[in-house]
């Protein structure tokens, strides 16, 4: 029997043949020496250029910093004119004493935050506003806070439609809206900004604007709501009727209102009170004969 040589790698020298296909991944994958130093060569030369621009970045930073400390000390931006807009009931000496601004002071190193909140720390301040005009000026525009109406809480106050106290009423004023009551000090919201007028101011100013919404007679018949009671408003009509007009539904029930007081008018009668708060009913009572 013929023997055959079974021939391993180790046998003998055979020369494999590559198979795989040369890409560019694979044929970039060994450099050579003189590649190897045109790629140094073309990295070399952006040394000097980004050094060139470190050093260039460095003192322009330089120069910004010594020319905001030039201009932070040069009297070319002291402060000469302050103009007040907007104001009504304010007096601009009024805003200009809030605003404090001191007389020659940098505009660059005013604080316009600080401004504005000593501004708007004023009660008839709604919001306010600094625009610094270069090289000198500075403008304060201010949005003061309108009366909406007076509210009895330990006296007659102003307040606005968000129920911000706008301070006492001392004197006689004609009202086209009812008056407040059932209220004290505590109801109000602040002068400031951090504390919320309390639920009841809320109840009676969304009844007013309900009232100022409707655009009806009833609104000047009205001369007091009382927000007082936990079963809902009680309006006092100039006539003196009492109307208690219940917690909820106020259009639907303020329209019941309405004609209930056209009928006792067509009929000569002026009841004690009208109750509201039984739906679908209206509860009259009338003085003892």
């Amino acid at each position: 029997m013929k023997r055959t040589a079974v021939l391993s790698p180790r046998g003998g020298s055979i020369e494999l043949q590559d198979l795989a296909s040369r890409g560019r991944l694979i044929a970039g994958q060994r450099v050579g020496l003189r590649r190897f130093r045109r790629k140094v060569a073309r990295r070399t030369r952006w040394v000097p250029a980004c050094v060139a621009l470190l050093l260039l970045a460095g003192g322009a930073w330089h120069g910004a910093v010594l020319g905001t400390a030039w201009a932070a000390r040069s009297p070319r931006f002291a402060v000469t004119a302050v103009d007040v807009a907007g104001q009504s009931r304010l007096t601009r000496d009024e805003i200009l004493a809030a605003a404090d601004i001191a007389p020659g002071e940098n505009l660059l190193m005013l604080d316009p935050r600080g401004v504005v909140a000593r501004l708007e720390a004023l009660p008839l301040v709604r919001h306010a506003e600094v625009i610094r005009s270069f090289p000198n000026r500075v403008t304060l525009v201010v949005e003061e806070r309108r009366p909406f109406t007076v509210v009895n809480a330990g006296g007659l106050h102003w307040i606005d439609e968000e129920g911000v106290d706008l301070g006492v009423e001392s004197r006689a004023v004609a009202l086209g809206i009812p008056v407040l009551s059932g209220l004290g000090p505590d109801d109000l919201r602040a002068r400031g900004r951090a504390a919320a007028a309390s639920e009841r101011v809320g109840v009676g100013l969304s009844l007013v604007r309900l009232l100022l919404r409707g655009r009806t007679s009833l609104l000047g018949q009205i001369s007091e709501i009382d927000v007082s009671r936990a079963e809902g408003p009680v309006l006092y009509m100039l006539d003196g009727i009492e109307v208690r007009l219940g917690k909820d539904e106020w259009d639907a029930r303020l329209g019941r209102l309405q004609g209930v007081l056209a009928q006792l008018a067509a009929a000569g009668e002026t009841p004690i009170s009208i109750d509201l708060r039984f739906r679908g009913q209206v509860v009259l009572r009338t003085p003892m004969k």
